[in-house]
């Protein structure tokens, strides 16, 4: 992907209920799920009677750098959180999981999604007396369950969010029960595992990998599963007119050896690939390359398809952590080339076809094709495993400004002339859907299409207006 600022990536959740060391598996559940978030993460655990809570800021390694922390996080049953923020500013009190205790008792929530309607909700509980300790909008639905008179935890978290709209994949944890929702429109990956006698709720399911777990089941879109001593117990959320699981999932976000919404990302990336070497061939290239490590198997089903071969011509530095900072302009220039450097004797005198899986303001994928000319390549032609992105995302996806984007006031030979590049060619939107896993659910393209299956909040059609521009400046220059 053409990485900005702009792109952040989602959250990832875990839950384990029945294990002795529960805190120090909900550690590597999230430490399989770093990959969804890198400002904070953190760990709450319940033996029985009592709640214990640790969060911080940074990568799950620093943040539980110490051993002794996991002694303090006692019991049987934890839940975990990695954050990127979507909603809400990177500060410790936005980390996750939050934990209240209220009239039902104690709480804890971890969150994956984004809440459409939470300007609205948040402004109402305000006014009628509620107190926000952050600007996070998973702490709306803490208040709306701290508001439900119901009897039950699950049925408090019912009627919460009977009241909220927009996407959420989240698992909750009381002093003896663990809680997992997943909205009805399944835009966020959910599943279920099994290691022993210990049940397993995680984002994606290459956390149960990490831990020699099985993968069950997802939690279906709609659903809300409570695990505590009696078992685990479904209830149903009424259902969205239709289900539509966010593409981009597959496209990008998840891990290639995770299965998501019932199928491995690393198969559909693939069949991505290959649809876009059959829709958008190059006949005149010699070598195939990804822009690592996300489009490595779109390109591999590029280079399958079209038989041109596939080689390595970017290397990829993954030893450089998000806190790396950029004391000058002249040190934030050098920001792509400390990701990624050539492989020139790959790339010296070839045509190029160089493999991404999307671009979102192009910044990151201009550098990179010049890195691509200064090794020597001959040519270079892009080719992308999904459409342009025109249009803000509201579900999760942190590109919410539309004059961020640089497809969505300019047409392909604009953006190509802006990149540098002597071809550019997408996916259509027709052939991204001939490759996904098809059944009774469909996906979520509102990215590509600006048709958005879930109403937005009239104050997030207010933020869309004030931050969109009529016309992005490219620069043109050689």
């Amino acid at each position: 992907m053409s990485f900005s600022p702009s792109m952040k990536e989602f959250c990832g959740v875990f839950a384990i209920y029945n294990h002795p060391d529960a805190a120090r598996l909900a550690y590597l559940g999230l430490y399989a799920l770093q990959h969804r978030g890198q400002e904070s993460a953190g760990i709450v655990s319940s033996d029985g009677d009592q709640v214990y809570r640790h969060v911080g800021l940074g990568l799950v390694a620093d943040v539980f750098s110490n051993p002794r922390l996991f002694t303090g996080l006692k019991g049987h049953l934890a839940i975990g959180h990695n954050r990127y923020s979507t909603t809400g500013s990177n500060s410790i009190a936005n980390a996750q999981p939050l934990a209240i205790n209220y009239h039902g008792g104690a709480l804890a929530m971890a969150h994956n999604g984004n809440l459409v309607n939470s300007r609205t909700l948040r402004s109402q509980l305000e006014n009628s007396g509620s107190i926000f300790a952050s600007s996070s909008d998973t702490e709306v639905i803490l208040h709306l369950i701290a508001k439900s008179q119901q009897k039950t935890p699950e049925a408090r978290l019912q009627e919460a969010l009977l009241q909220v709209r927009g996407a959420y994949s989240l698992v909750c944890l009381t002093e003896d029960s663990i809680i997992a929702a997943r909205d009805p429109n399944g835009f966020r990956p959910l599943c279920i595992g099994r290691k022993e006698k210990a049940t397993l709720v995680a984002s994606e399911s290459c956390a149960f990998d990490l831990l020699e777990a099985d993968y069950i089941r997802d939690v279906e879109p709609g659903e809300i599963i409570v695990i505590n001593a009696a078992g685990m117990k479904s209830y149903k959320l009424p259902a969205a007119q239709k289900v539509t699981q966010c593409i981009f999932e597959f496209i990008y976000f998840s891990r290639p050896d995770s299965r998501i919404f019932g199928e491995y990302v690393d198969k559909t990336r693939r069949k991505l690939g290959r649809a876009l070497a059959e829709e958008r061939p190059c006949p005149t290239a010699d070598i195939v390359i990804s822009v690592p490590d996300s489009s490595n198997t779109a390109a591999l089903g590029y280079a399958h398809e079209s038989g041109i071969p596939y080689d390595m011509g970017l290397i990829r530095n993954h030893y450089i952590g998000r806190t790396f900072i950029h004391p000058s302009q002249d040190m934030r220039e050098f920001n792509v080339r400390i990701k990624f450097n050539t492989v020139g004797g790959v790339l010296r005198g070839k045509r190029v076809v160089v493999v991404d899986d999307s671009i979102v303001r192009g910044n990151t994928l201009r550098k990179l094709t010049e890195l691509i000319r200064n090794a020597g390549a001959a040519e270079v032609h892009l080719r992308i495993s999904s459409p342009p992105i025109k249009y803000p995302c509201f579900f999760g996806m942190d590109f919410p400004k539309r004059r961020d984007l640089i497809a969505a006031y300019n047409t392909v030979e604009q953006v190509r002339e802006s990149l540098h590049v002597d071809s550019l060619q997408y996916l259509s939107v027709e052939k991204m859907l001939s490759a996904v896993p098809v059944g009774r659910c469909g996906y979520c393209t509102c990215c590509f299409t600006g048709e958005y299956p879930v109403e937005i909040d009239e104050a997030y059609h207010k933020f869309l207006h004030e931050h969109s521009s009529p016309i992005l400046e490219l620069d043109f220059r050689s």
